[in-house]
């Protein structure tokens, strides 16, 4: 079960707004299948994102995967103790293993799924 408190993408993305900040990492599903990660590559401060294009990639030691971002805005905080400690992606994906916070440009996409459709949809692939 993911919390409810936050937005999925179909592609593993998870985003907490607040205002009008996001933060934004990957989900639990996401990090059990990568498991052993190698690299995390992660925008500057100032960057722009946009929703459904890449943001950074992470690198495990099976496969090289995009982090998307779910919403359109400007980066404000990048969480740059995660490349010391990449394991936090791993144990705390919604808590510690958060990875930028992004000021929104307008309105999170529609296309956001809700935690009991992101539920279904890792059901449905496994």
């Amino acid at each position: 079960m993911n919390p409810t408190d936050l937005k999925y993408t179909t592609s593993h993305e998870w985003v907490r707004i607040s205002g009008d900040t996001a933060t934004i990492g990957i989900t639990e599903h996401a990090a059990h299948a990568l498991s052993d990660l190698v690299y995390l590559g992660l925008p500057k401060a100032g960057d722009k994102v946009t929703a459904g294009k890449a943001l950074g990639e992470v690198e495990s030691v099976k496969a090289v995967s995009d982090i998307n971002s779910p919403v359109d805005g400007e980066v404000v905080e990048v969480h740059d103790a995660l490349h010391d400690s990449l394991s936090d992606i791993n144990s705390d994906p919604y808590g510690k293993g958060w990875m930028v916070k992004v000021k929104l440009k307008g309105k999170a996409p529609a296309s956001l799924l809700d935690a009991a459709a992101y539920d279904k949809l890792v059901a449905e692939s496994a």
